[in-house]
């Protein structure tokens, strides 16, 4: 594994820690020295397991879709070791359901769990940050490149990149960066076995000629944390494999 920035002495917030990219990205933070905040709603044993491996590790439970939640989450991080420097949300959910006769209950629940929580996490964030914070959104390469019976998820993913780039413009100021990092196909425990005709189909068409890992996620998060990108912000950081470069006619 590639070495990472040293981040020692800094306290990351990762949404969804729970989750398969979300245990990657905590990882990885946990790797270059950072204490992390693991965020959860519906796995709680999942996210202690992860706690008691990395160690400098903490658990916080929330439902994100609730604007209150958000902010209580924020300050018992910083209640915890007085500080925030890094946001990552990754939280979501990626249902798929075909676009006709989709109800709008459907479609708001997608934009309330995947877009609002990040907008109410990064507000949040935003007031207790030094100069030198930073925020990330898990986007996806489906917010340029729609799949079928994913039209709430692409929205929405493509909404979040534009949020950050929102973000960045407004609070650029006060030294606080935002930006997206949108994979491709990560791998998970058997979905070559679930879904063998997807993994094949990416690893011909990646010109790296595999899927990605949760914790090829995670290092693009720490880099864009790390003083490496303090120049960096408003981008949107492709991690697929080469995948996109990939003509669609």
């Amino acid at each position: 594994m590639a070495d990472l920035p040293d981040l020692t002495g800094t306290v990351t917030l990762v949404t969804g820690a729970s989750g398969n990219i979300g245990r990657g990205i905590a990882l990885r933070f946990a790797a270059a020295g950072s204490a992390v905040a693991l965020h959860c709603h519906r796995s709680p044993d999942a996210a202690h397991a992860l706690a008691r491996e990395i160690g400098a590790a903490e658990v916080f439970p929330a439902d994100l879709t609730d604007e209150h939640a958000c902010h209580e989450l924020v300050a018992a991080v910083v209640a915890w070791r007085g500080r925030l420097d890094a946001l990552v949300n990754n939280a979501g959910i990626q249902p798929v359901e075909p676009l006709a006769g989709m109800p709008a209950s459907t479609w708001r629940t997608m934009l309330e769990a995947n877009v609002t929580s990040a907008f109410s996490c990064t507000q949040a964030a935003a007031r207790v940050m030094r100069a030198g914070g930073s925020v990330t959104h898990i986007a996806s390469i489906e917010a340029g490149r729609p799949a079928a019976g994913h039209a709430h998820y692409a929205a929405a993913k493509a909404a979040l990149v534009m949020h950050a780039r929102a973000a960045a413009l407004e609070y650029g100021p006060a030294g606080i960066r935002v930006n997206t990092v949108s994979p491709g196909l990560i791998d998970r425990p058997k979905l070559d076995v679930e879904w063998p005709e997807g993994v094949s189909r990416w690893q011909h068409a990646a010109p790296l000629g595999r899927l990605g890992t949760p914790a090829d996620v995670g290092n693009a998060c720490v880099f864009l944390a790390s003083p490496m990108a303090a120049w960096i912000t408003g981008h949107d950081l492709t991690v697929d494999g080469g995948v996109s470069t990939r003509p669609s006619w």
